[in-house]
């Protein structure tokens, strides 16, 4: 359609009826179209079909009708064959596939921004996996990793002194991935937090009975839902993502 519109502005006013006919797979398929073209002098046929026998029958009776026709995809393919090892696959519609893998990803990107730290908690029935943690503890990019993968993660803070979305117990508990880690470790990594943003010396978020008592009620909680945990002690982003992947795929 492009190729068409591309080629039909560069005359006179550039305008051009055009008509698409999809998921072409036989010869009674393409014989609509031929008929079509018949009954409306001036049509010209642009095809872009991967089976050789399609195409060689679409040239021919094209050719034999008087219809003209240019095949856009033929002469590409005959190029790569020519430089690429292997042969081609000669699927219909895998250049569909790959772009309906990336849509997915870009989608799965944006319930994550959205459902990012508890935010839309309407979304998280949607979601395909929902991950649980206090502070720091790698929620959010763990988020990402698996978006980027095409999953829509929807992520919610544990604080004790805030009460969870009544959403979260609409939820099948399979999808719901706890995250722990080891609460000096966790101190560390809070510290090295207010350092970096000024607040070194702010009391509280960083303290190991602070950490402690959140990880109590973050086990608390997962309890009561039942859901799986995950010690994220030393983990990647990467490696805990995986361990999430795994167990959807187990539930699977």
């Amino acid at each position: 359609e492009t190729v068409a519109k591309a080629a039909v502005s560069q005359f006179n006013s550039g305008h051009a009826e055009i008509r698409r006919y999809s998921h072409m797979k036989s010869r009674e398929d393409l014989e609509q179209v031929l008929q079509a073209a018949r009954d409306n002098p001036g049509t010209v046929i642009i095809y872009t079909l991967v089976l050789p026998e399609l195409r060689s029958f679409l040239r021919e009776r094209a050719l034999l009708l008087g219809i003209p026709q240019v095949d856009v995809l033929g002469p590409a393919l005959d190029v790569f064959a020519s430089v690429l090892p292997g042969q081609p696959k000669l699927k219909p519609g895998l250049v569909h596939l790959v772009d309906e893998a990336y849509f997915r990803r870009v989608e799965a990107v944006e319930f994550a921004v959205h459902a990012d730290d508890g935010k839309n908690p309407r979304n998280l029935p949607r979601a395909d996996v929902i991950l649980l943690g206090i502070s720091r503890t790698s929620k959010t990019p763990v988020s990402m990793y698996l978006a980027n993968r095409g999953y829509k993660v929807a992520n919610v803070p544990l604080v004790p002194e805030v009460a969870l979305p009544q959403e979260i117990f609409r939820v099948d508990s399979g999808k719901i991935m706890g995250l722990i880690v080891d609460p000096l470790k966790l101190q560390s990594i809070r510290l090295e937090r207010l350092k970096s943003i000024g607040l070194e010396g702010a009391p509280g978020y960083a303290s190991l009975e602070r950490v402690e008592r959140e990880l109590v009620y973050a086990k608390e909680v997962f309890l009561r839902l039942g859901c799986r945990v995950i010690d994220v002690t030393n983990q990647a982003v990467e490696e805990t993502a995986n361990r999430v992947l795994g167990i959807l795929e187990e539930k699977s």
